[in-house]
């Protein structure tokens, strides 16, 4: 009687060591063009409640690129478990099981890299970031290895440990305020504060934002200034931003932004649509994350694991 092949498991470590910061941006971009193609189905996070905490699960396929997949994590105030499941997409086969914080941490931060690419003013040479935890730091690699004209780099944390210690470790200058961090080329907000963290008046002209850090529909990073100021408004998804950007949800309702103006990035990474428009614009990202992204970079690590092996 045959036996069924053992199915490979991925641990943190190994992803870290097999999805360096450009292949993840190269995964990501390329599942941007294959969604704008219509070639991606992508199904929205839901969350079921737990004790004191949530299981989310989120699950997508791409049969152009020949995986499906899905992750389920449970998270808790004291932390998060993920875990990421690849199949392949013409067949019944179990390809790989994958711890996914790492994972998602990259391919969040690759998201973010892509709208610098296409979204950024061309001579766009320094980044702000708001927000010093585990997300930041991939933040901050990703957008580097698309965008190597940054010259500098500016974060700030509430507390004056956290940031001073990620600007040693990360080569960047630890900003006295969020003010310090939002007069950047590009600013990413990626925090878990449930109220505003950036203000629209702190950002000079032709700033690209990437709003990363809520996605529950309750939290926001943004004020609506920086919407009102926003010459183009482009998100990951739209579908999930009617669910869980409470920074593009809540303006929407008080009548500052309308959903028709929203756009996908999708569309700008195909070319179907400008974005930018002059050095002067201001252009926001609302990132919440897809599964497409995870089965993008989870087909990446696969791919590198075999190379490796020969």
């Amino acid at each position: 009687m045959a036996t069924d092949p053992v199915t490979p498991h991925f641990s943190e470590d190994d992803v870290a060591r097999l999805l360096t910061p450009a292949a993840a941006v190269d995964a990501v971009e390329e599942c941007f063009r294959r969604m704008a193609r219509g070639a991606v189905a992508n199904r929205p996070r839901y969350r079921l409640p737990l004790d004191h905490g949530a299981l989310a699960v989120m699950a997508a396929s791409d049969p152009e690129l020949g995986y499906a997949g899905a992750k389920v994590y449970s998270g808790f105030r004291d932390g998060a478990r993920f875990v990421f499941v690849l199949f392949r997409a013409d067949r019944p086969e179990l390809v790989a099981v994958l711890d996914a914080d790492t994972l998602g941490q990259l391919r969040t931060g690759a998201a973010s890299a892509v709208a610098a690419k296409h979204l950024a003013k061309p001579a766009a040479a320094s980044l702000g970031v708001i927000g010093c935890g585990w997300q930041a730091e991939s933040q901050v690699a990703c957008i580097r290895a698309v965008l190597p004209g940054i010259e500098r780099v500016v974060v700030y944390a509430r507390t004056e440990e956290s940031r001073r210690a990620f600007a040693e470790r990360h080569g960047a200058a630890a900003g006295e305020s969020a003010r310090d961090a939002a007069e950047c080329d590009i600013v990413v907000t990626v925090t878990n504060s449930p109220d505003p963290v950036l203000r629209g008046d702190w950002l000079r002209p032709g700033a690209l934002v990437c709003a990363v850090g809520a996605n529950d529909g309750k939290r926001r990073e943004l004020d609506d200034v920086v919407l009102e100021r926003a010459t183009f408004v482009c998100c990951d998804s739209v579908e999930d931003a009617r669910i869980e950007s409470a920074d593009l949800i809540e303006p929407v309702a008080g009548g500052v932004l309308d959903w028709l103006e929203v756009h996908e990035l999708q569309e700008v990474v195909a070319g179907e649509v400008a974005g930018r428009q002059s050095d002067d614009d201001v252009v926001v990202f609302k990132s919440n994350g897809l599964a497409a992204w995870d089965v993008a970079v989870a087909a990446a690590v696969v791919s590198a694991a075999r190379s490796t092996r020969g």
